[in-house]
């Protein structure tokens, strides 16, 4: 999910206890999100801990863009099947189909555009 950065950035971190016992990684990018130009992509993702400074290889949440620009990639990526049988909307697919059979091969279609 993150990998060693050496960006001249970067963003305070805070491990926080969830509710199942884990540890979640939370990133403050409230300064990054006053200065960021609206829909300008790549976002910087970098942020700081005692151990080194990191940057996400993922999509990291909390960054103002991030809805946006994950969006945009979601629809370009399922373009030609938009309307069709897919549904999107950030992280949800919705695929539907007129029979069982359909239903499959709209679910074949899309994993494979996923596995991509």
């Amino acid at each position: 999910l993150v990998r060693p950065s050496v960006s001249l950035w970067g963003a305070p971190v805070l491990l926080v206890k969830k509710n199942d016992g884990g540890s979640r990684l939370c990133v403050d990018y409230q300064q990054l999100n006053k200065l960021t130009i609206k829909n300008k992509y790549p976002l910087p993702r970098a942020f700081r801990t005692r151990y080194g400074r990191y940057e996400y290889v993922v999509m990291p949440f909390c960054v103002t863009n991030t809805p946006t620009v994950f969006m945009d990639y979601m629809n370009r990526i399922f373009q030609p099947f938009l309307d069709k049988f897919v549904v999107v909307f950030i992280d949800d697919i919705l695929i539907y189909s007129r029979t069982p059979e359909e239903h499959g091969e709209h679910l074949r279609s899309v994993l494979e555009i996923l596995k991509a």
